[in-house]
């Protein structure tokens, strides 16, 4: 009989995760995530087999010329993806508000309609005629471009039906709503249920599909975690606001590498692919400047020039003060610990800021030896 009875008993499961409890609680024990955990639906019964749709084949003898790169029209793009945008391939492409995601997908739409194939944009932020505005600043009007302000999925695949596109561009998944679904619009069910049904038309119709997602303010992509499960590739799109510099990093491929870094320059003419953004992480100095030290960093498999810059100061308060722009706090940590007990340079109650140029992020550990010179080298002021 307790058999029984423990066998009815509800299950709580994390919307996020998927972490199962006996009892509902407030707070995820897996991933942490608050408000995520909800009763589980009772199994309905044992699936039975059905009628397939395609009969399986020898891998040897299925055909690859459908799923053949195209070149989105943007190389440095196309330099992250592995070649270019491959047909049927879901993409999720990330970043904060106002960092230029959706005029880089203008620009891709635009190109591909360029080399003679349909795109579908569908904004479900902005009206057509604000999208219009933003296309005609950017060049970006062309006959193959189609353009659909919605925010029903229902109406969405109605234009995917018509339209008959060979890429989708939705602006944002979090905008997009479907009815008969609990939650609103931007909800983890919602986002699950919008994202599975455009990922569903992606792979039946062979249509390359990108998706836009919001981020949190720890960067991380908003919405479940099955949602970069479910697609091909996450993109994740990043700068500085007071910057025009843009990168485009891989977090997740099935088509290329994952180390491979995208840079761009974003004006208000629209954005340009930067092949070589050297130049825009030094700082040209007429004379020797203490505090600074240019170092090789590798962004993806592209080595960069990168100036790194430190300030010493005696701190005014008892706890002395560290500050980074574009570099791991921690490791600035590390690097002061090791010059005041080996290299003897006394930064004990002293205020130390250390940046880098053009707001470069720096996370390649070769990069220690230029911030440990820099900071030496404001400390002492001797120039490197």
């Amino acid at each position: 009989m307790a058999t029984a009875r423990s066998s009815k008993r509800a299950t709580y499961r994390c919307s996020e995760c998927g972490w199962e409890t006996a009892k509902w609680v407030g707070r995820c024990g897996e991933c942490q995530a608050w408000g995520s955990v909800a009763e589980a639906a009772a199994p309905i019964g044992r699936t039975q087999a059905a009628p397939v749709s395609t009969a399986a084949v020898p891998i040897g003898t299925v055909s690859v010329t459908e799923s053949e790169r195209r070149t989105s029209g943007v190389p440095e793009l196309d330099r992250v993806l592995g070649g270019g945008l491959v047909p049927g391939a879901a993409i999720l492409l990330a970043g904060e508000p106002g960092v230029g995601k959706s005029t880089l997908l203008l620009e891709v739409a635009a190109q591909t309609a360029r080399y003679g194939r349909r795109a579908l944009y569908v904004t479900g932020e902005e009206s057509a005629s604000q999208v219009r505005l933003r296309a005609d600043r950017t060049n970006a009007i062309q006959d193959e471009l189609y353009l659909a302000a919605e925010t029903d999925l229902g109406a969405v695949l109605t234009h995917i039906e018509e339209s008959r596109p060979e890429l989708i561009v939705v602006d944002s998944v979090q905008t997009i709503g479907a009815s008969g679904v609990e939650g609103v619009p931007g909800g983890v069910t919602q986002v699950r249920e919008v994202a599975a049904a455009l990922i569903r038309v992606a792979k039946t119709r062979n249509i390359t599909t990108v998706v836009v997602g919001h981020v949190t303010k720890d960067g991380a992509i908003a919405g479940p975690r099955v949602l970069e499960h479910l697609v091909d590739v996450v993109l994740h799109f990043e700068g500085a606001r007071d910057s025009r510099f843009r990168m485009v990093r891989a977090m997740k491929n099935r088509f290329g590498p994952v180390d491979e870094v995208g840079c761009f320059d974003l004006s208000s003419e629209g954005i340009v692919a930067v092949t070589d953004p050297s130049g825009l992480f030094v700082e040209t100095h007429h004379v020797s400047v203490p505090g600074t030290c240019v170092t090789v960093t590798m962004e993806g498999r592209r080595p960069l020039l990168a100036e790194i810059q430190a300030l010493t100061v005696l701190g005014a308060e008892e706890r002395a003060k560290r500050t980074t722009s574009g570099l791991d706090g921690s490791r600035l940590a590390m690097i002061l610990a090791v010059l005041q007990r080996h290299a003897r340079v006394g930064l004990s109650g002293r205020d130390v800021f250390a940046s880098t140029v053009g707001g470069a992020r720096i996370s390649d550990p070769a990069a220690d030896l230029a911030m440990a010179l820099a900071v030496a080298s404001s400390h002492t002021g001797t120039p490197t």
